[in-house]
C-alpha cells in the first residue's frame, strides 16, 4: 500500500481532501492528513506542521495555486515518486518544479483514481 500524504487535509466532512483520507485508509493506504488547521479525519490527526516524514510515496494536493509557493519545495524534500493535482489545484510553475525534480505529476482526482481502481 502506497504512504500517501494529504496536503490541504480538512476535518470538514465534505470537503474532498477529508474525503480522500477516509477512502485511502478504506483501502489499507497509510495516510498522513497535513494542514494549516488543527483537527481530525476518523481518528488521523491533521498534521499542521511540515514535518520529515520518510517513505512517502504519493502527495494527493489540496491547496490551490496562490498558496502552493511554501508546499511545493517542502514536497520536492520529500521525494515522493508522485504528485497528484486534484482539480483546482493545477499550476504550471508547480508542476514543472516537481517534474524538473524528477517527480512524476498527474493531473488527476485522488477520489476518481480510487473508485477506478487506478490508484
Amino acid at each position: 500500500m502506497k504512504r500517501t500524504l494529504i496536503i490541504g487535509a480538512s476535518s470538514n466532512p465534505t470537503r474532498y481532501s477529508y474525503m480522500a483520507t477516509v477512502r485511502l485508509k478504506a483501502k489499507h493506504h497509510e495516510v498522513f492528513p497535513m494542514g494549516i488547521r488543527q483537527g481530525e479525519i476518523q481518528g488521523e490527526p491533521i498534521i499542521t506542521e511540515q514535518l520529515a516524514l520518510e517513505d512517502i510515496d504519493t502527495v494527493s494536493l489540496y491547496v490551490g495555486p496562490k498558496n502552493q509557493g511554501p508546499w511545493i519545495d517542502y514536497i520536492i524534500g520529500l521525494s515522493p515518486k508522485r504528485v497528484i493535482f486534484n482539480p483546482g489545484t493545477e499550476d504550471l510553475d508547480s508542476i514543472r518544479k516537481v517534474q524538473n525534480a524528477g517527480i512524476k505529476a498527474e493531473i488527476a482526482c485522488t477520489l476518481v483514481m480510487l473508485s477506478a481502481g487506478t490508484y
